[in-house]
C-alpha cells in the first residue's frame, strides 16, 4: 500500500499547482531584496547624489575664470606688456630754489628686481613706475589702455564715424583721432573708412602744436566756444546727429555693449559682431559717440588687462601689498586699476590724485562705473567678489597743491625739468607732475608699508601747448639751476 505525506506548512506551501511562487509572494520577495539593497547602498547613494550637485555647472566664475573670459577677445594694442623702473629718492637738506624738489634728487633704475627677488633687495626711499608714457608715441598712456577694448568694439559694430571731446591739448582727442585714422593692431581704421570728429573746446590757437597737432592732422576737428561746451552730452549729441544726416544713426559705447552682450552667448563671450554691415552701399552713417575722457565702464577693460599683466609672479605678483598712486581726470582709470585688483584679490591700495573737480563728484563718478560694469558684465561676475565695492574702491586725496584744473604754479615747470634731466622721464604739471609729487611724499613720510606705485599716464605732448600759455615759466629754463 502506497502512502502519502501531507507537506509541512513552510514557505513552500505558497508555490502553486505548477511550480511557480505565487504572485502575493514575488511581490513580497521584491518588496524585501529592494529595501536590503536600500540599506546596503544607502551611503553609496547619498554619496552619489551629492556628487551630481557638486558637479552642477557655477554659473558664476572664480576670479581667474572671469578674468580669462573677459579678457578673450580683440585688443586695440598687440600686447599689454608695459616697462617698470624704479626711482631712489635722496634727500639734499638744506638746498634752496630749483624747483618742488630741490631738496630730493632722483635716480632711474630701468631694469629692477621684480617678482620674489624684490623681497631680498635693500630699496631704502624708492617708488616704482609703470612707464605707461611708452605705449605709444603720440597716444596718452591710459588713454590707450581705455580705448583697448573700446575700439574694437565699436569696429565690429558697424560705426562709420566716432565723435568724441576735449580741451584744446587734449590727449583724449589726440588719441581717438590717432587711433581710428591709422592702422592699429589688426585693424586699419583707414581701411575701412572710419572716422573721427573731435569736438574741441576753446579758440584755435595761432600755431598748432602738440596734441592739437596731432587731432588736426588725423581728424576733423571743430573749436567749440566754451559756453557750449558746458553742456557736453547735448553737444555730442547735437554733432553726432549732424554727421550722421537723415538716413545715419547715432549710438553710445554703452549701446553698443548692451547690443554685443545681448548678442553673445557665455561660453562664446567675445562681445563682437565680425560681420557687422557699414552702411557703405547706401552711404548711410553710423556714429559712435565717446564720453570726454573715454569715461564709460566698457573703458574699463583695458585696466583689467594691464592689472592682469602687471600682477604676473614675475613682475608685482598677487601677494605683495602696492599703493598705485595715478593722477585722475574723470578717475576712469583709477576705478578700472581698483575694481581689477578688488576682483583678483590683490592687496593693492588705488590713491587717486584729483585734478578736475571735487571729492563727491569723483565718488558719484566711482559708483556710477562700478554699477555700470555690474550691470554689462552680471553673467560673469560673482557678485560676492565686489561686494566692498560700494564703499569705495579708490581713495581719493586733493592734490599737494590744490589749483584749478589746467593751471600751472611757479616752479612747476623746473620740477619737470629736474625729474627729466635725472631720470629720463618726462612729466607735465597739469597730470603727471601730480601724482610724482604724492609718491615721493608717501615715500618719504613711510606712510605704510606698501611699496608706491606711478602709473605714468603721459601727456607729454601738452607740454607744447603749456608752453604758449605759459610763456614765462618757460624762458626760465635756460637759467634754471643745472642740477
Amino acid at each position: 500500500m502506497k502512502l502519502h505525506c501531507c507537506p509541512a506548512r513552510t514557505a513552500l506551501t505558497t508555490i502553486n499547482k505548477n511550480g511557480f511562487p505565487s504572485a502575493q509572494v514575488l511581490f513580497l520577495l521584491s518588496a524585501w531584496n529592494f529595501m536590503i539593497f536600500l540599506v546596503k547602498n544607502c551611503f553609496k547613494f547619498l554619496y552619489w547624489v551629492f556628487s551630481q550637485l557638486q558637479a552642477l555647472p557655477n554659473t558664476k566664475p572664480s576670479g581667474e575664470e572671469f578674468m580669462s573670459k573677459l579678457l578673450r577677445r580683440r585688443w586695440t594694442l598687440l600686447s599689454p606688456d608695459t616697462n617698470i623702473h624704479q626711482i631712489t629718492v635722496s634727500s639734499k637738506q638744506g638746498q634752496k630754489g630749483g624747483g618742488l624738489f630741490s631738496n630730493f634728487s632722483f635716480l632711474n633704475n630701468n631694469q629692477p628686481h621684480l617678482g620674489n627677488m624684490m623681497l631680498y633687495e635693500n630699496q631704502g626711499l624708492s617708488f616704482y613706475i609703470v612707464r605707461d608714457d611708452l605705449v605709444h608715441p603720440f597716444v596718452n598712456g591710459n588713454k590707450a589702455r581705455k580705448l583697448d577694448g573700446l575700439l574694437p568694439l565699436i569696429e565690429d559694430h558697424g560705426v562709420t564715424d566716432v565723435v568724441t571731446c576735449g580741451g584744446c591739448q587734449s590727449a583724449h582727442a589726440a588719441a581717438v583721432g590717432r587711433y581710428f585714422l591709422v592702422s592699429v593692431a589688426t585693424v586699419s581704421c583707414a581701411e575701412r573708412g572710419l572716422k573721427s570728429h573731435l569736438l574741441l573746446r576753446g579758440e584755435q590757437p595761432q600755431i598748432l602744436t602738440g596734441y592739437n597737432l596731432i587731432s588736426t592732422i588725423y581728424g576733423n576737428v571743430t573749436y567749440v566756444p566754451r559756453s557750449f561746451y558746458a553742456h557736453r552730452e547735448e553737444m555730442l549729441q547735437t554733432h553726432a546727429s549732424m554727421v550722421a544726416g537723415h538716413t545715419g544713426s547715432v549710438v553710445y559705447c554703452s549701446d553698443i555693449i548692451d547690443s554685443s552682450l545681448a548678442s553673445q552667448t557665455f561660453e562664446c563671450s567675445k562681445f563682437v559682431q565680425r560681420d557687422a554691415p557699414r552702411g557703405t552701399e547706401n552711404h548711410s552713417r553710423k556714429v559712435a559717440i565717446v564720453n570726454e575722457g573715454a569715461k564709460d565702464a566698457v573703458a574699463l577693460l583695458g585696466m583689467f588687462r594691464l592689472v592682469d599683466y602687471l600682477s604676473q609672479d614675475h613682475l608685482l605678483g598677487k601677494k605683495r601689498a602696492f599703493n598705485f598712486v595715478v593722477d585722475s581726470g574723470t578717475g576712469t582709470t583709477a576705478v578700472g586699476l581698483g575694481l581689477a585688483a578688488m576682483y583678483i584679490g590683490l592687496p593693492w591700495k588705488i590713491t587717486a590724485v584729483m585734478l578736475a573737480d571735487t571729492m563727491d563728484t569723483y565718488r558719484q563718478q566711482e559708483r556710477r562705473l562700478i554699477a555700470e560694469f555690474k550691470r554689462q558684465f552680471r553673467f560673469l561676475l560673482d557678485s560676492h567678489k565686489l561686494n566692498g565695492a560700494n564703499d569705495g574702491i579708490v581713495h581719493w586725496v586733493d592734490r599737494c597743491h590744490p589749483r584749478k584744473f589746467g593751471n600751472v604754479l611757479e616752479g612747476e615747470i623746473e620740477a619737470c625739468q629736474q625729474v627729466a634731466k635725472q631720470t629720463g622721464i618726462p612729466l607735465d604739471p597739469v597730470y603727471t607732475l601730480a601724482a610724482w609729487e604724492m609718491a615721493t611724499r608717501i615715500t618719504c613720510a613711510h606712510e605704510d608699508d606698501s611699496n608706491v606705485v606711478i602709473l605714468h599716464t603721459g601727456g607729454t605732448l601738452g607740454m607744447f601747448g603749456l608752453a604758449q600759455r605759459y610763456k614765462s615759466y618757460f624762458g626760465m629754463l635756460n637759467t634754471a639751476i643745472k642740477s
